[in-house]
């Protein structure tokens, strides 16, 4: 008897196995952003977590008309390639219609835990770099990697933004919205769904990374890890024992507000968002 699940895997087997022209693709699809549009920041640790977090981001700048900017915190530890990272890194934007803003000319360094700990003075030269961006972009929501998300400088950029946040007048306020890749947040409260079309052209501005994806095909198993985030996040964001939502790829994040020198919870934590809904309840 045939088993119908040996076509299935072996399905996923041969996608990801196939050769897929890398940074090759035309224009992206563009929204027209007015230039007094809401901002969001997303803080990248590394070229190419602007594509593998960015769903939310993609969908508040064609849904919201909010205006995204990839802010490059570093350009990678290998000096040798830190201006082509920041060229692919140019190019994968522009096909998502995000704008760049680099915080140094080869972006930071030695962004993490270690160097917050061992070397004060240059961790606090590179905390000011960033709430010098925070005070002048003044943006509705920032994008962070959560606190554990195991590679140094995920870490170290998580504790460099708060930092920043620690430094700005009482009067700062923003959302913002933590992510995940290298190991999961044990709390998200949202689930993000992504339609097709976007999950196409995140993949495909992921492709533009071609010095990454060429020692590790990212952009071919960013589908598989985004199904993962629905059997995951089915739980951990909507409770133990709820039934999952009907999506086929999705994002989890952790939303909170920093207002007052503080966070607070967000009004509206454990949310489940469909391409269907109304982002402006939450982000509005």
């Amino acid at each position: 008897m045939n088993n119908p699940y040996q076509q299935f895997v072996a399905g996923y087997a041969r996608l990801v196995s196939e050769q897929y022209p890398m940074g090759k693709a035309g224009p992206g699809r563009r929204v027209i952003i007015a230039r007094d549009a809401p901002q969001v920041l997303l803080f990248s640790p590394h070229p190419d977590d602007e594509c593998i977090t960015g769903a939310l981001p993609l969908r508040l700048e064609r849904e919201r008309k909010m205006n995204v900017i990839n802010v490059v915190v570093t350009q990678g530890s290998r000096h040798d390639r830190q201006a082509e990272r920041l060229a692919e890194l140019r190019q994968a934007c522009d096909y998502l219609g995000f704008g760049v803003l680099p915080t140094a000319k080869h972006g930071l360094e030695k962004i993490n835990p270690a160097n917050r700990e061992q070397n004060p003075a240059a961790w606090a030269e590179a905390v000011a770099v960033i709430a010098g961006i925070l005070r002048q972009r003044q943006p509705r929501l920032i994008f962070v990697p959560h606190e554990k998300d195991w590679n140094t400088t995920h870490i170290g950029t998580h504790y460099l933004v708060n930092d920043a946040l620690k430094i700005m007048p009482i009067s700062f306020c923003c959302g913002v919205v933590e992510t995940e890749f290298w190991a999961p947040m044990l709390n998200p409260n949202l689930m993000i769904e992504s339609s097709v079309a976007d999950v196409t052209d995140l993949v495909t501005a992921l492709s533009f990374h071609v010095g990454e994806v060429s020692r590790n095909p990212y952009h071919l198993r960013l589908p598989a890890w985004l199904q993962d985030n629905v059997r995951r996040g089915g739980e951990l964001v909507g409770g133990q024992g709820t039934v999952a939502p009907t999506f086929v790829f999705a994002t989890l994040y952790r939303f909170r507000v920093w207002a007052r020198g503080k966070y607070k919870k967000a009004a509206a934590p454990g949310k489940f968002i469909s391409c269907n809904d109304r982002l402006g309840d939450i982000f509005g």
